[in-house]
C-alpha cells in the first residue's frame, strides 16, 4: 500500500476540496481503490458537491444538528465544542474511492470534502492511502 499525508490549515469551521490532492495523489498508480482518512477525533469526510452552494448547505444542516451551545458533557475549548466531537458520528473520518488508471472514479459533480467543524484546531492532517488492485 502506497500512503501520504496531506498538512492542512483549516480555517473556522470549512468543507475542504480534497480532490485535487486526491486525483494528483491517484496519477499514474493504475488500477485499484484510494482511501482518504481524517485522523482526528473533530472532522470527518463526505463525497459532496462543492461551489454551488451544497458545501454551505451542509455546514448549515450541521449547525443544526449541532448546535454550539452548552448541552453537550464534553465541555473543553470553544462554547459547544463538544458538538465537533460527534461530527464523525455523522460525517465518517474515510472514504474511498475506486480508481481506474490512475483516475479516481468521482461523479460528475462529486468531490471528495474534509468536513471541520472545530474553530479551536486549525492545523490538520489526512492520510491518502492507494492499494493497488
Amino acid at each position: 500500500m502506497e500512503s501520504e499525508l496531506l498538512h492542512l490549515t483549516v480555517q473556522d469551521r470549512q468543507v475542504v476540496d480534497l480532490t485535487p490532492d486526491l486525483t494528483r495523489f491517484c496519477r499514474g498508480r493504475g488500477d485499484g481503490l484510494a482511501n482518504v482518512f481524517a485522523p482526528h477525533a473533530t472532522a470527518g469526510l463526505a463525497l459532496l458537491e462543492v461551489g454551488a452552494g451544497s458545501d454551505q448547505d451542509l455546514a448549515d444542516i450541521l449547525g443544526h444538528l449541532l448546535p454550539r451551545d452548552d448541552r453537550y458533557r464534553h465541555r473543553h475549548g470553544s462554547p459547544g465544542h463538544g458538538a465537533d466531537h460527534v461530527l464523525p458520528a455523522l460525517v465518517s473520518p474515510s472514504v474511498t474511492v475506486p480508481v481506474l488508471d490512475g483516475t479516481p472514479m468521482l461523479g460528475t459533480w462529486q468531490s471528495v470534502v474534509l468536513v471541520d467543524t472545530n474553530g479551536d484546531n486549525p492545523h490538520r492532517t489526512v492520510r491518502l492511502s492507494f492499494l493497488a488492485g
